[in-house]
């Protein structure tokens, strides 16, 4: 089977590697251009371009794929299949209509659940108990192919979204597998998804971690949890801006103003929050590493009464 395979990110590493493994026969890659990185703007390879280069496959980036030359390209390599994997950029219906098998996703949730940019973090932070991953036909609309294959899996109580993508990632590379095997053999027939079930995930920005004390205890933690590695939940101390890395919920209920710091001790500091307690226990100031709140009270001193997210404290 002829593979074209389209993906960027880390998340699309693992699915090609299985590819790759799996004696498939890839003809070409195509991942995003390299982008210009950190303070110093260097450009910077994708994660699965460099995939691409360690095995010497050949490699297309083009800034936009529905340029007629790239879709000649495309054309000319006569894939069997087109595999897309977290690419980023939109596959036009000339695209999607050259492969004999069609143009196959791998998708981070349990769709018609989560369609769009941001599955796994959005499914943490609206406080989901389980995900999963999709392969499904593409078509024209996002994410609304007919479905493959569906895999399941619980989200841990204390899992991160990074922790979480490493886990559907090598369930999205499994099952990638066991899709075309079926596919090849015509032994897999497509389910229509039910758009009344759907819902979108947003794709995530800088904004999205500002925490509001506002709300409930545990509303702030799955929204600690769900933006690590990025775009991370923050908060100020006395103007100086904060970012939560791991909490806790504390049962008890007592009173005090939304974000007003309670007491603080080696094992966390105690938030009120618009409905219970939350325990910040690792924290980090800019410009500083991560640390414990046991660590970071060894030398400095955080003020019980402090209200968080005002500037003033108060």
């Amino acid at each position: 089977m002829r593979v074209i395979y389209m993906g960027t990110p880390e998340f699309a590493v693992a699915p090609l590697h299985s590819l790759i493994g799996n004696q498939y026969d890839v003809v070409a890659v195509f991942t995003q251009p390299d982008r210009p990185k950190g303070r110093g703007k260097k450009l910077q390879s994708t994660p699965v371009k460099e995939l691409a280069l360690a095995h010497g496959l050949m490699l297309y980036q083009p800034i936009k794929l529905r340029e007629s030359s790239v879709v000649e390209i495309i054309k000319s390599l006569e894939p069997d299949v087109i595999v897309v994997v977290a690419y980023g950029q939109i596959l036009s219906k000339e695209i999607l209509e050259i492969p004999t098998y069609g143009c196959i996703n791998v998708h981070a949730s349990l769709l018609p659940k989560y369609r769009g940019a941001a599955p796994i973090h959005r499914a943490i932070i609206d406080g989901e108990k389980k995900t999963g991953v999709t392969t499904m036909y593409m078509d024209v609309g996002l994410d609304t192919g007919d479905m493959l294959l569906k895999k399941e899996v619980l989200i841990g109580a204390d899992e991160t979204a990074g922790e979480l993508r490493d886990r559907l990632m090598a369930l999205g590379a499994d099952t990638l597998i066991k899709t075309l095997n079926q596919v090849q053999r015509g032994t897999l027939v497509g389910e229509k998804q039910n758009d009344l079930e759907s819902s979108y995930a947003a794709m995530l920005d800088k904004g999205l971690g500002q925490i509001n004390w506002n709300q409930s205890a545990e509303a702030i933690r799955n929204l600690i949890r769900g933006t690590i590695p990025w775009p991370m939940a923050y908060t100020t101390y006395l103007g100086n801006r904060v970012k939560i890395w791991k909490s806790r919920i504390e049962e008890s209920e007592v009173s005090g103003k939304p974000g007003e710091i309670l007491k603080v001790e080696k094992s966390g500091i105690f938030v009120k929050t618009g409905q219970g307690t939350l325990v910040i226990e690792r924290i980090q100031f800019s410009g500083k590493k991560p640390l414990d709140v046991r660590e970071y009270l060894a030398g400095n001193t955080i003020e019980k009464g402090v209200l968080l997210g005002e500037e003033d404290g108060n």
